[in-house]
């Protein structure tokens, strides 16, 4: 991982530590349909470690479900933001600044479960994605589990969906348009986005996984069927959206929507 990059990664986090704590409370529905999956395996006195952890949504839903809980990421702001968020709740928690890539360093130990919800959004390069996930698999236990979040590059193509105006001035835009090709061509993506950013294609990522000493449980839109509606679905009641969730639940794993998604998880354990 180029310093120039992580320099780019770190201080577009540190800039706005509370960015994407609100980004989930807007986006409910990646946050509750997400946990709602991943509550299936951890449960309460459960080690997590939470790599690329942001300012801890994650990290502070599970301390608060009685896990004990470390997080690892690459800004201060987001460890300082983490920190903060579980002492004003009384919640243990250990936040560290750390590269993901460098995790071996810190002699932390093995967890039941480890999250990798991030860090795969900014390797641009091939050996820093398997080194990645490689490292984090040397953080978990032998039959702990491991959830890994990708950006689909289909994403791209919604997000133009919910924004008026949108498409219109990604088509001035030549990375942007290369985006758009690659969805066409079932390509990976790499190129400018909120930072620089890697977008698989979804054709790719299981096999992606598949060289990891690791047994698939789930493949899942972590929207369901929701993203490409989701700004319209906020206008309607809160009774329409609680059964739209509902509904949304039994599809997450449909491959057919997993086109829908803007993030896709995989949930594997360590063989």
């Amino acid at each position: 991982m180029r310093k120039k990059q992580i320099e780019e990664v770190k201080a577009h986090y540190d800039a706005d530590p509370a960015l994407e704590w609100k980004r989930l409370e807007e986006n409910r529905e990646e946050f509750l349909l997400t946990t709602c999956m991943m509550d299936r395996y951890i449960k309460p006195g459960d080690s997590v470690l939470d790599i690329g952890g942001g300012p801890g949504r994650y990290a502070v839903y599970y301390a608060r479900k009685g896990c004990k809980v470390t997080l690892a990421d690459l800004s201060e702001g987001n460890v300082a933001f983490a920190g903060t968020k579980a002492e004003e709740e009384g919640l243990p928690l250990t936040a560290l600044a750390a590269n993901c890539l460098e995790l071996d360093s810190l002699h932390l130990g093995q967890f039941d479960h480890v999250f990798l919800m991030g860090p795969l959004y900014h390797l641009l390069e091939a050996a820093d994605r398997v080194m990645a996930v490689e490292v984090a698999l040397r953080q978990l236990k032998p039959g702990g589990k491991l959830y890994v979040a990708f950006l689909p590059t289909v994403s791209g193509l919604i997000y133009c969906l919910q924004h008026e105006s949108i498409l219109p001035e990604a088509r001035k835009n030549p990375d942007d348009m290369r985006h758009l090709a690659a969805i066409a061509a079932g390509e990976d993506f790499e190129g400018r986005g909120f930072t620089q950013v890697y977008c698989f294609a979804l054709e790719n990522i299981l096999p992606f996984m598949e060289q990891f000493p690791l047994k698939k449980l789930h493949f899942f839109s972590q929207e369901g069927c929701l993203a490409p509606n989701k700004m319209e679905l906020r206008k309607r009641s809160e009774a329409e959206q609680e059964l739209w969730l509902e509904t949304a639940r039994r599809y997450l794993e449909r491959p057919e929507f997993l086109s829908w998604a803007e993030h896709v998880m995989y949930i594997g354990e360590k063989e």
